[in-house]
């Protein structure tokens, strides 16, 4: 009984004290981010047909639709052409700055908004990517995706040296931006256009709108204060309970996709291989297409590889070296199926999935290696220069008021 008591405090302990994964959450905000930035711009002549007035799917299209299930998207607000290029300018401006990790918790809220309101807008324009980034961008709003390789961890390290130095460090930044944002949630709220879909999605800005307030409130106190050591727990409590949920996401979307593949004929007679590479649609590159298919035993070993790892996967999790293994092997295989497939930006998704699973050490060398790389680029700067001292990093891990 002892034992199994000191299990659980343990398990609290580890799950209150800190924001588990890090890194792991700073490569999925990075990766997700990146991929729908992308994305914006590749069809940035093509918008207007695909998400805009031009397109085969009408504003009044996607009004009946939405009316009966609810989504939400800030599309629906004016079929106006100049509202239009506003929401995808803001959605290329909002993805922009969570790739770079400033003001990562309103800039994830903002990038959710994005996304959803032009998916919404037009249900059909995806390639499987999509979906996963639509799960994604709702998750990784409970994160605290910018501890690590971020503009908000550099503003943090900064004011730890400063007031290590006895200097006072002001975020105007921060209030300013949360003042602009909380004027126009009213607005739209007054305007009663922000209701017109379901509840949660509203109710979830009201509600990290007014967290950002008390946030800032409780942060002006000292950090050792009861109520910022509350907040802390809780937030860490809620970045581990969301990073859970972006995990057991990755290993249901492999684990069903393998299973509905074992049920179908196509997988276990190849075709399921064979026939996509010989369409023009999914072959980019017809001479590699035809190069791959061309031996019966390829197609067999890609066909049943896939299957077994998607379905073999969940189960590996136990294991950190096979677990390494097939991860390597998923990794390669949506890489592969970017170029030989044509389909980037679903690859891209799904690695940056993967990517919370991969090992803190290869993270951590990862970032040793950006960072080496980045020192050798001349910056313009003294080189004769004396180093600054390294002030210790404060262990909390946290962000001084507006900066997550």
């Amino acid at each position: 009984m002892n034992r199994f008591a000191l299990c659980i405090s343990t398990v609290i302990a580890r799950v209150t004290e800190a924001a588990l994964g890090p890194h792991q959450t700073a490569v999925v905000r990075i990766g997700f981010s990146a991929t729908w930035l992308l994305f914006l711009l590749r069809e940035f002549p093509h918008r207007q047909e695909m998400y805009g007035p031009d397109g085969p799917w009408s504003w009044d299209l996607a009004q009946q639709l939405i009316s009966s299930n609810g989504a939400f998207t800030a599309l629906m607000w004016s079929d106006g052409r100049f509202w239009f290029e506003t929401v995808y300018a803001l959605s290329v401006l909002t993805s922009a700055l969570l790739l770079l990790g400033w003001r990562t918790r309103t800039m994830s809220v903002l990038f959710m908004v994005g996304v959803l309101s032009l998916q919404n807008r037009s249900i059909f324009m995806g390639d499987g990517g999509d979906n996963v980034l639509h799960l994604m961008c709702l998750y990784l709003v409970f994160t605290r995706c910018g501890q690590v390789w971020s503009l908000d961890a550099r503003r943090a390290r900064l004011g730890r040296e400063a007031r290590a130095r006895g200097e006072h460090v002001a975020d105007r930044v921060g209030p300013a931006l949360w003042g602009v944002l909380g004027l126009a949630l009213v607005a739209v709220t007054l305007s009663g256009r922000l209701f017109d879909a379901e509840w949660f999605v509203p109710l979830l800005l009201w509600a990290f709108w007014l967290a950002q307030a008390l946030w800032w409130v409780v942060d002006r106190r000292a950090r050792t204060s009861e109520p910022r050591i509350l907040l802390d727990v809780l937030a860490n409590i809620v970045h581990n309970g969301a990073l859970l949920v972006i995990m057991a996401e990755a290993c249901l979307i492999y684990a069903t996709a393998g299973w509905y593949k074992i049920q179908g004929s196509r997988w276990q007679d190849g075709t399921a291989v064979y026939y996509p590479l010989h369409l023009d649609y999914f072959s980019p590159w017809p001479a590699l297409a035809d190069l791959l298919s061309a031996s019966g035993t390829m197609v067999m070993l890609v066909t049943y590889g896939t299957v077994v790892v998607q379905v073999a996967f969940p189960f590996t999790l136990f294991n950190r070296r096979v677990k390494n293994v097939l991860l390597t092997v998923m990794i390669t295989e949506h890489a592969a199926i970017a170029v030989i497939l044509g389909l980037p930006f679903f690859s891209l998704a799904m690695i940056a999935a993967d990517a919370v699973f991969l090992p803190t050490s290869f993270l951590r060398r990862l970032g040793g290696w950006a960072a080496r790389a980045r020192e050798r680029v001349p910056a313009g700067r003294d080189r004769t220069a004396v180093p600054k001292p390294r002030v210790p990093e404060n262990p909390e891990h946290t962000h001084v008021g507006f900066t997550s």
